[in-house]
């Protein structure tokens, strides 16, 4: 049986330890500032990066570059090892459409070979998850076809929470409308935000006050999990400038969840792009998501 590896993108927002313990091989993903792409040999530390936000500047995303993902997948192909691809949500960017483009390119090469393109139909930590979960049963002698069953069948329980200061960012980038980000930004009001089961965005309420915040999260976690909930996935929360608040979140869910394995990072720029300083967002695996409204 040939060997293989588990790949993703940057914007799966992977903690460093995860990327060195399992030697993930990871798909940039671009953003720029003033006429500058970052995110290959160019990186902005994400603090400097919400700082220039927050100061006015107005960054954009980009998709994968074909050329790169070619290089990468080429690299592994090379050595003999079919890919497991876990990817950004396809209702999110076109990122999943070019990995699918160039794996079947390759497969036409590559005749023996085997690349399965994962739709995780999620972004930032719930990728991670995946990720997680796919490299726990490599190493426990999975086979290729037995991780990508079991991923398959856990897409649909990664939930996804994300608070916003406000939907400006959101709107600008086309990830919802403009009249949804005027709504939920009059009042002062923090806009909840959804991945659904397509993978895209939904708007779901707004609330008032950062306490509020960490205690609405915690509590419609609370309402999507159940006897069947897998309490060994990792739980996943990320901020843009906003550490403390992720920090307790993280101690609200240890306190009042059998969850235990918290992983706290920094939004991606790519990502934080859309969402803006302030941002706080909890991903895990429980009930099935929401349909698309």
């Amino acid at each position: 049986m040939r060997n293989f590896v588990i790949t993703s993108d940057t914007n799966s927002d992977l903690p460093k330890e995860y990327i060195e313990k399992y030697g993930t091989v990871l798909i940039p993903q671009y953003y720029s500032f003033d006429n500058i792409v970052y995110g290959d040999e160019i990186h902005m530390a994400p603090n400097d990066f919400y700082q220039k936000m927050k100061d006015g500047g107005l960054p954009q995303s980009q998709a994968n570059n074909p050329a790169v993902i070619e290089d990468k997948f080429r690299e592994i192909l090379d050595k003999g090892m079919d890919i497991i691809h876990i990817a950004f949500s396809s209702a999110l960017s076109g990122s999943y459409n070019n990995v699918c483009m160039v794996a079947n390119e390759l497969l036409e090469e590559y005749k023996d070979a085997k690349i399965t393109i994962i739709d995780s139909l999620t972004a930032s930590l719930g990728e991670s998850i995946l990720i997680v979960r796919a490299n726990e049963l490599k190493e426990q002698g999975s086979s290729y076809d037995d991780i990508v069953n079991t991923i398959n069948g856990l897409v649909n329980t990664i939930n996804a929470q994300f608070c916003v200061n406000d939907m400006f960012h959101l709107a600008r980038g086309g990830r919802i409308s403009k009249t949804t980000a005027i709504i939920g930004s009059t009042l002062n009001l923090k806009p909840l935000i959804i991945i659904n089961s397509a993978g895209g965005l939904t708007s779901d309420g707004t609330v008032r006050g950062k306490k509020k915040v960490l205690r609405t999260m915690l509590e419609r976690m609370q309402a999507t999990i159940d006897d069947n909930t897998d309490y060994t996935l990792p739980v996943g929360i990320v901020h843009s400038l906003c550490l403390e608040e992720a920090q307790a979140l993280a101690e609200l869910i240890k306190e009042n969840t059998n969850y235990k394995n918290i992983m706290i990072n920094d939004i991606s720029p790519s990502i934080g792009a859309h969402t803006g300083p302030g941002a706080l967002g909890l991903l895990y695996s429980g009930t099935a998501k929401p349909a698309a409204k």
